[in-house]
């Protein structure tokens, strides 16, 4: 059995500012630090040399290896292809022809950067891993779990893509970032360190669909059958054909390909019958949900009904709502004004105050 150390830290490095500072900060407090990238979609021949930009960018590898040689860190490339296809590829791919909306970034932050990567960082005799995030890991004095808090850069803060962390992954990860009020002192430290990131633009898109074309690459890479079906309004009017469920989202309006001379909203998808459902803006409201597939950090499980400030997608402001415990791993969400655009497939995360309660997948609105 490898004998962990708990001054190793495996720090995994997109090629990005943050990553790099992260090595940095672990390096100067005292860590033995290796600097690793995880090639999780792309192929040796697909490298896009002129693209600049984040988290599993095509240029990644030449960039984290010139930081880490810079910082006199080992440095490896580890390949995780496999794994990122069946935990976060597949489950996109899955969850768009079931008329959901998921988020990718959240099922690789859990299966890809911490579970995987913790098992390579254990087999290397590191005890821990450490990425960019901006957010802080805490102990809870009264009980001893390990909870996950907001960054101190409010405006860059990353807990609500980490809501699904286990006890057992929080007891191995480090996140330096998290102290720092803003992404502008983590430029500048790069700047003075002399690093060719400093100034590298924060990724936008989802790594593996780099135009943003959702549809079409799902239609490239699923054996389902992408049909057209209809349009149809809150009564179940036909108002027209859509090209396929996978094309649209809870809240769209802009791209529908139907006029119906006033402003119109996907405001359901229903797979089974192959429909979209369009309403006016007034109709996308909703004040309530069933949260399926959730995870508490601060304790095991919801015992009673708590007040909580919870987010329906990662740009959406914290609202105030009352979470109500129901079978299993569900929970049902009601929120004192009602919230737009509640949408099956993304995460809806619960705070108290700045302290990561927890949270799930959004079963259905109502």
């Amino acid at each position: 059995m490898t004998v962990l150390d708990k001054k190793k830290v495996v720090v995994g490095m997109s090629g990005g500012v943050d990553s790099s500072v992260a090595a940095y900060l672990l390096q100067k407090q005292g860590y033995e630090v290796i600097g690793v990238t995880m090639k999780v979609w792309q192929d040796d021949n697909e490298y896009d040399y002129d693209r600049d930009d984040g988290c599993c960018g095509l240029s990644a590898v030449d960039d984290a290896r010139r930081v880490s040689n810079k910082l006199g860190i080992p440095f490896y490339v580890m390949n995780f292809k496999s794994v990122f296809k069946n935990k976060v590829i597949d489950y996109f791919i899955d969850e768009y022809t079931l008329g959901r909306t998921p988020n990718p970034c959240i099922a690789c932050n859990k299966y890809i950067k911490f579970e995987e990567l913790i098992k390579k960082a254990h087999s290397l005799g590191a005890y821990y891993v450490a990425t960019g995030h901006y957010a802080r890991i805490i102990r809870n004095e009264d009980n001893g779990r390990l909870s996950v808090k907001q960054s101190s850069a409010k405006e860059k803060d990353q807990t609500y893509t980490l809501y699904n962390l286990t006890q057992n992954q929080l007891e191995y990860i480090l996140m330096p970032l998290g102290e720092y009020s803003s992404k502008d002192e983590i430029r500048s430290i790069a700047k003075e360190l002399g690093l060719d990131v400093a100034n590298k633009p924060d990724s936008q898109e989802i790594c593996f669909v780099p135009d943003n074309d959702y549809g079409r690459f799902i239609e490239e890479n699923t054996d389902n059958d992408i049909t057209p079906g209809d349009f149809v309004d809150t009564q179940g009017n036909i108002l027209g054909r859509h090209k396929g469920i996978i094309y649209y989202t809870i809240g769209q309006r802009k791209g529908l390909g139907i006029s119906l001379g006033k402003p119109a909203y996907v405001v359901d998808i229903r797979p089974e019958k192959n429909q979209v459902v369009l309403g006016e803006n007034n109709d996308v409201f909703n004040d309530a949900l069933i949260a399926e597939k959730t995870n508490f950090l601060p304790f095991e499980k919801l015992e009673k009904p708590i007040k909580v400030k919870a987010k329906i997608r990662y740009s959406a402001k914290p609202a105030k709502a009352t979470i109500y415990p129901l079978e299993g791993d569900m929970v049902r969400v009601v929120f004192e004004n009602p919230q737009r655009a509640i949408t099956p497939g993304q995460a809806v995360v619960f705070y108290d105050g700045d302290v990561l309660v927890g949270g799930g997948t959004i079963g259905k609105a109502g």
